[in-house]
């Protein structure tokens, strides 16, 4: 029963009791998809080329041990991630297993994500859950022999993976340490910018110093500040502007996979982030080119 009497304070405080969880639930999905943009989970979980819907997985990533395929992250709970909880899909960032147990193959690269921070995880799956379902079973690996035994996971991560988070450096400074997070956890650059060896593990000594031939068979330049090999030419503005439109110093574009990431994912970053990406990478040590095989 209503009554004019209704005291004003009770009825504010009921109205903050029902509007703030919905609230903080809309800010969790807007920071969650910041973290989806710079993780750059679009591209690499889309089939875009076959057709297929966002993030329903299915895209093929070719290698020297076979062809992985994307799986479907969609809300979808037959398919997809719709049955996961938030310690299933903590579990899978920072561990690099399945809600089964099962280990991932590093295809997927929770060997960067490890990195990321509880917070940017619990938001990513806050927007991952706000996604279209979409119904597409996965497709099973194809990879060559002895490869696709899983089992074999288990000794590879142990010569090979660390579970994070990534910690701060404390004598530097908070710009550093965002680039730095962005670079090695969320952008996870050293996938694709790191030389890797015969079992397919980055080769942490080479870090960021350019890749001939890696997944797909594409070209990563040398991203270290070398003045021969890599970037140490480019002024913080120069990348950037590579970082934002794609534009180089030369005004050249990059294209392939680089033109998708800066498309999805570093396009959408805010200028304090690209700076801090920009002062992180100046500050590697500058590394020669890598020896190519």
């Amino acid at each position: 029963m209503c009554r004019d009497s209704f005291p004003l304070s009770l009825l504010v405080v009921c109205l903050l009791l029902v509007s703030v969880p919905g609230a903080a639930e809309d800010d969790a999905v807007r920071r969650g998809e910041y973290v989806f943009n710079a993780a750059g989970c679009l591209g690499c979980h889309t089939d875009a080329k076959g057709g297929g819907k966002p993030l329903a997985g299915g895209r093929p990533l070719e290698t020297p041990f076979g062809v992985f395929y994307a799986p479907n992250i969609t809300p979808d709970p037959a398919t997809g991630i719709g049955t996961w909880s938030l310690d299933d899909f903590r579990r899978a960032l920072r561990d690099g297993e399945m809600p089964s147990g099962e280990a991932y193959y590093p295809s997927f690269p929770y060997t960067s994500f490890t990195g990321m921070s509880d917070a940017d995880i619990a938001d990513l799956f806050a927007y991952l859950k706000t996604r279209e379902p979409v119904v597409r079973p996965n497709r099973a690996h194809e990879l060559r022999f002895p490869f696709g035994w899983r089992f074999l996971m288990r000794f590879w991560r142990a010569l090979y993976f660390e579970s994070g988070p990534l910690e701060p450096v404390t004598d530097q400074s908070p710009e550093w340490n965002r680039g730095r997070y962005l670079v090695e956890a969320l952008g996870h650059c050293a996938e694709c910018h790191t030389p890797r060896n015969a079992l397919g593990a980055m080769d942490r000594t080479r870090n960021f110093a350019g890749v001939r031939g890696g997944p797909d068979g594409q070209n990563a330049p040398n991203i270290t500040p070398h003045p021969a090999d890599g970037i140490g030419s480019w002024s913080i503005d120069d990348i950037v502007t590579l970082l934002k439109d794609g534009q180089t110093p030369d005004f050249d574009y990059v294209g392939s996979g680089m033109g998708e990431v800066v498309n999805n994912s570093t396009s959408k970053l805010s200028e304090d982030d690209l700076r801090a990406i920009a002062v992180y990478l100046k500050s590697l040590p500058p590394q020669a080119a890598a020896a190519q095989k």
